[in-house]
């Protein structure tokens, strides 16, 4: 009893201690402003808890400022920057069109006056334009504007579910107009500790409000109409599935839901159970492969607002470097909602040829008395086997099969980027890549490719405006899509373009003798064409977008140019050993070059099959030898005592396990 008494007075002693102690070194140390999530979920970030400040480097782009730290303690990728410079633009048009409603201009940093005049995308809006101009030409009546970096009463709610540090807040109150406020979230104590700091130093503290809570948490909270977000943008390190749910019953109604993935080898078919897991929906290894993802997103974010009787209208979406982006309006409507089976489709892909076909899951009819009638689709569309090339087929999906992007919204958003280029860092990109989005067919889903069409009939490759010219003079309608740099999307159906290609190659024909019977080449080379195809070039087959030389598809710049390693606690700086282990695992399935004399001496060492069977006639300018094994070498290898070496090669050795292998 004596001992446990010590060591509870001990105990009492030591904790009374450290309060004074710490309350000693908070005295002296600068407060910051309160974190409201922090102390109410008891994780409010404690300087004293953290080791002097390391290194940190400035990051300066669009109009912000921020203390980045040398560590990767908070995530950043400067990559990422067309992404944050497309969504002010995005976000910019949006508060025009919401805040033109109320009778509100926003005073946009470079634009003319002229250029703020909002252009109505009805006719009844444009009447109300006109009223609301008349209005303000009364004498003594001024209008009412909003400028960047003040405070917009009726203005837009922003929340930035996964800020980091802050960059992206920061530049919404710097350079969008017509906010009310920006809500920066983030689960890390680090990283609310350095947006503290950022907000501090950028000068917009009255703007932007950082918060430390789980973004999930954060956004259910706000499930009542009055407290909702007119914005909610989502960026995560990787997959933003687990906060869907959460974020299409947090955002207002007709607000605007932007949310990037990242995880493009999951949503492009490398993990298809994965894909399924996360968005519903089975992804197919296809040369669409990028624009079935982003209908995959559309997809899952659809699907999850059914559940609240609510459904997502896309505005926008892109497929970009490593990931893809889409902006979705979410409304609520119980007819609406109805209509949502129709607008998902089933995918029959073949493993052939890749011929693909789209079945609806849904369908609508009409009723008597105007009313719309929702039944189930009937399909399949097709047979068992392709009727090209006699394959079998994949089914992926369900994926959005409506158009995926607002043309007239896309519109505006490239004319205000082009009128005010020096806005943006990467304004020349935005204007490329929106023009390439504008000149896309919108009722077509997904794609072929050039190199894909004929790679499988094993020809020459036509050139691009060959096969748009092909498919004009034939009478369908043919685009580029800004997913894809040699897409071919087109409303003719699969027949007629393996007509075109099969015109093509009578241009330029294949050694029918090199292929095999049951290949797809074969197959589809041995049906005549019932389309006589016509590749003179026609004027209207360049786009204007490649016609100005737009910059529409941009190459890598720089080496490592892609996804950044995951923010970690006490982040281990990104020094020789990182930059060594990113090449390792990059180039981990790729073979140094050899050198060629290396490489004859090596195929040497095979014998030559052909030679075996008496039919190579290459002679000595074969590349395997044509000398009989040794009698000594083929006795150790029958001696059983003796291992069995017969042209194999050790394992573990990095060499070609046999012949013909490169």
């Amino acid at each position: 009893m004596p001992r446990a008494r010590i060591g509870l007075w001990l105990s009492l002693t030591l904790r009374s201690t450290r309060s004074l102690c710490r309350a000693g070194f908070m005295e002296g140390q600068p407060q910051g402003p309160p974190n409201p999530a922090g102390v109410e979920n008891g994780t409010e970030p404690c300087g004293e808890e953290r080791a002097s400040e390391a290194q940190e480097t400035t990051v300066t782009e669009g109009a912000a400022k921020i203390a980045f730290p040398s560590a990767n303690e908070v995530f950043y990728n400067p990559v990422q920057e067309f992404n944050r410079d497309l969504t002010c633009a995005v976000i910019t048009e949006f508060a025009r069109i919401q805040l033109g409603a109320k009778g509100i201009q926003i005073k946009v940093p470079g634009e003319k006056d002229v250029q703020k005049v909002v252009v109505d995308l009805s006719e009844q809006e444009e009447e109300k334009a006109e009223l609301k101009k008349g209005a303000n030409l009364a004498p003594g009546d001024q209008p009412r504007t909003a400028a960047v970096g003040e405070i917009c009463e009726e203005g837009l709610r922003v929340l930035e579910g996964l800020a980091a540090s802050g960059l992206r807040s920061i530049r919404f109150a710097r350079e969008v107009p017509g906010l009310q406020s920006v809500v920066a979230n983030d689960a890390s104590a680090r990283a609310v500790d350095l947006m503290c700091r950022n907000v501090q130093l950028n000068a917009v503290a009255h703007l932007v409000h950082p918060r430390q809570a789980d973004a999930r948490m954060l956004m259910y909270q706000h499930q009542r109409a009055s407290e909702r977000f007119d914005v909610i943008d989502l960026d995560p390190y990787g997959s933003p599935a687990p906060f869907l749910d959460a974020a299409v019953q947090a955002v207002s109604e007709g607000g605007l839901l932007c949310v990037t993935c990242t995880d493009m080898a999951v949503l492009a078919g490398n993990s298809g159970e994965t894909c399924y897991s996360k968005y519903g929906a089975m992804a197919l290894k296809s040369r669409a492969c990028h624009e079935m993802a982003l209908r995959i997103v559309l997809h899952s974010l659809d699907l999850r607002a059914n559940c609240y009787q609510r459904f997502v209208v896309p505005l926008l979406s892109v497929s970009a470097d490593f990931y893809v982006r889409v902006f979705v309006r979410v409304f609520t409507g119980q007819a609406k909602v109805k209509a949502s089976a129709s607008k998902q489709a089933l995918v029959f892909q073949c493993v052939g040829c890749g011929t693909f076909h789209l079945q609806r899951l849904g369908k609508t009819s009409g009723a008597s008395g105007g009313r719309v009638k929702f039944s189930a689709a009937c399909g399949p569309p097709i047979s068992p086997e392709c009727e090209h090339c006699g394959q079998r087929h994949q089914l992926g999906g369900p994926l959005w099969a409506e158009p995926i992007h607002d043309l007239d919204f896309v519109g505006r958003v490239l004319q205000a980027v082009s009128t005010n280029p020096g806005r943006f860092h990467t304004s020349e990109r935005i204007q490329g890549v929106l023009s390439v989005i504008t000149e896309e067919l919108p009722d077509v889903p997904l794609y072929y490719t050039l190199d894909q069409l004929s790679s499988t009939i094993r020809c020459s490759t036509p050139s691009l405006l060959q096969l748009r010219s092909a498919l004009l003079h034939a009478g369908f309608r043919v685009s580029l899509s800004h997913a894809c740099k040699n897409a071919v999307k087109t409303d003719a159906p699969s027949s007629a373009l393996w007509d075109i290609m099969r015109c093509w190659e009578k241009e330029c024909p294949v050694k029918r003798e090199r292929l095999s019977e049951a290949s797809p080449a074969f197959r589809i080379l041995s049906v005549e064409p019932r389309l006589q195809a016509n590749f003179a070039v026609r004027d209207d087959a360049n786009p204007s977008s490649r016609q100005r030389g737009l910059k529409r598809f941009q190459a890598n710049p720089e080496a490592n140019w892609g996804p950044r390693p995951r923010a970690r606690p006490g982040g281990k700086a990104a020094g020789e050993a990182m930059e060594e282990r990113r090449r390792v695992h990059q180039n981990k399935r790729k073979e140094p070059a050899e050198d060629p004399v290396q490489r004859a001496a090596r195929l040497k060492t095979f014998p030559c099959k052909r030679f075996k069977e008496g039919t190579c006639q290459r002679g000595d300018q074969c590349c395997y030898s044509h000398s009989p094994p040794a009698p000594e070498d083929t006795a150790a290898a029958a001696s059983p005592d003796h291992p069995k070496t017969s042209y194999q090669n050790p394992p573990g050795s990095g060499v070609a396990a046999g012949p013909g292998v490169d």
